[in-house]
């Protein structure tokens, strides 16, 4: 008996003896081996490097009003694991965040995954009560959101940031640099249950710079809404507004209509989110007889009182071209020809320089080209060069047909003009927080002479000719009516879609606004003179009491 208890005694001091020697060679293993591996290891269980967004830039219009701006919002996640109640967890969210209980219920079951968004940018004081519930498997971070004060005032403008904070359209992404700043990081130390202890900061945060606009956000609101009562009362696709200073090349307004709220763009159709002064193209009709015009005078080709003996239509290679209304012949100077927006007249001017004067001219005035415009996504617009003109392009491009252009041009052009023939880059950004007022790009573009001569003419169209809708008590209106049927897809032009387009110079005298309204598609009358004449009028007349711009035509 004796010997079986002692066998069994030497049997378990062996076990114990391999035991403890199989614990010995594997905590030298451990100490030896592994230990600088583990100690990393241990140190990224309580060691955790935390990114620290930066604060992104304010955007402001020219007196100082935030126009786009962040504010606190709070991002609330959750580990599926450590959820002990999902649908429980589901109701809580929906009585606190407003988030519907049978969308969130499963990704919160979803035990699978270690980690889900349960909203993103959530309201800080509603994710707070959540937070003080203090659910198992769920967690918080601050962020920012970004937020547009005047709503839908200048949406298409200011475009939008991403729910990771990067700017996708507009002056968000033209200026994302700048706005954005730089992340800073900070790591934190937790203690075994996961809770911080300590924080030791790395590198700090830089806050995006403000940018500051020339826009005028009760000039954008003004012109925006005149545009909705423009869209409304003719029935039109859509309608745009550029209002520009003409001494800088300013913008003081680019209106579209419809428009929508700038801090619900995930839901607005992406038709109405461009900004369609800078990015589409219309044929420009009569409006672009000033180049035709203003070429022949610089060439010296012609005179202002220049004559010509019109008959109501001419045969221009294979097409039959005609002015406007049904007349006989008429013999008119050159400013009658531009006054009552002959056709005839305009292609008498042209064929006189022919097409290579002419295409340099058309580039001269910037058409053709970018104007370089501080604004994303700016098209060229479309301009044949001269070797590609077929017999019958000299009937149709002196008159704003077979050409398109953006209205950012137009407005430039006839800035030109106003600004004694000295052309000037149109820019919509004043400046950067931190940096100097960018310089401004001017050329001549025609002589002094010859744009005096333009305004004279331009005057002339709105006392006596087609643009008398944009007349206004107290001051001298210059200005320009257009009306261009629209191209179909097939190379010709469709039945009854029209473009009627003004633009107008305030005050004639001493010009300090260039406003130019396109309507799109009006349905019951087409022509720019009775459709975005008064469109211009109601929205030059507000500009000038709201700036102050003493009239230059008394009345009384």
């Amino acid at each position: 008996m004796n010997r079986l208890v002692n066998r069994r005694i030497r049997l378990l001091l062996a076990v114990l003896t391999l035991a403890f020697g199989g614990l010995f060679l594997r905590a030298t293993w451990l100490q030896g081996v592994r230990a600088e591996s583990l100690a990393r290891l241990g140190q990224t269980q309580h060691r955790e490097s935390v990114t620290l967004p930066a604060s992104r830039g304010t955007i402001y219009d020219r007196a100082g009003v935030e126009l786009g701006l962040g504010e606190r919002a709070t991002t609330v996640y959750a580990n599926p694991k450590q959820i002990v109640n999902p649908r429980a967890a589901a109701v809580a969210v929906e009585r606190t965040l407003g988030l519907d209980a049978n969308r969130v219920y499963p990704e919160l079951a979803d035990r699978t995954r270690g980690f889900v968004y349960v909203e993103r940018q959530a309201d800080p004081a509603q994710a707070a009560v959540l937070q003080r519930l203090k659910l198992s498997g769920f967690g918080f971070y601050p962020e920012e959101r970004r937020m547009y004060p005047q709503g839908s005032v200048g949406a298409q403008i200011l475009g939008y940031v991403g729910i990771d904070g990067g700017g996708l359209s507009g002056l968000e992404l033209q200026f994302d640099k700048q706005l954005a700043g730089r992340a800073g990081d900070e790591t934190i130390i937790k203690d075994p249950s996961g809770r911080v202890i300590d924080a030791e900061q790395q590198r700090p945060e830089t806050p995006g710079r403000d940018v500051f606009l020339t826009l005028d956000h009760t000039i954008q609101a003004n012109a925006e809404e005149v545009l909705r009562e423009t869209v409304h009362k003719w029935q039109a696709k859509s309608a745009s507004a550029i209002v520009l200073d003409p001494r800088t090349g300013a913008v003081l307004a680019m209106a579209v209509q419809p428009g929508y709220d700038a801090n619900r763009y995930p839901t607005a159709p992406s038709d109405l989110q461009r900004n369609r002064t800078v990015t589409d193209t219309y044929e420009p009709g009569s409006t672009f007889k000033l180049v035709t015009v203003g070429a022949a005078l610089s060439e010296r080709l012609v005179s202002p009182s220049t004559r010509f003996t019109l008959p109501y239509s001419l045969k221009v290679a294979d097409r039959v071209v005609h002015d406007a209304e049904e007349r006989g012949t008429v013999n008119y100077s050159v400013a009658q020809i531009l006054a009552h927006s002959s056709n005839i007249g305009a292609i008498e001017l042209a064929e006189m320089l022919g097409r290579t004067r002419l295409s340099s001219w058309i580039n001269r005035f910037g058409f053709g080209r970018v104007t370089g415009i501080d604004f994303p996504g700016e098209s060229p617009g479309i301009v044949l060069p001269p070797d590609k003109w077929s017999g019958s392009t000299i009937g149709n491009v002196p008159i704003g047909q077979g050409i398109a252009v953006t209205p950012v041009q137009m407005a430039a052009a006839y800035a030109a003009i106003a600004n004694r023939g000295v052309w000037s880059r149109p820019h919509i950004v004043d400046h950067v927080a931190g940096g100097g007022r960018p310089s401004l790009y001017r050329r001549r573009l025609v002589s002094t002479g010859v744009a005096s001569d333009l305004m004279l003419m331009l005057k002339d169209v709105v006392a006596e000719g087609t643009g008398t809708y944009a007349a206004m008590p107290g001051y001298q209106v210059a200005g320009k009516t257009g009306t261009a049927q629209k191209p179909d897809s097939h190379g010709g032009y469709a039945t009854g879609r029209y473009v009627a387009s003004f633009v107008g110079i305030v005050p004639a005298s001493r010009p300090r606004l260039v406003v130019l309204v396109t309507v799109d598609e009006p349905q019951g009358a087409i022509w720019g003179g009775v459709v975005a004449a008064p469109a211009f009028q109601q929205i030059a007349r507000f500009d000038l009491q709201y700036l102050e711009v003493p009239p230059d035509a008394p009345t009384g």
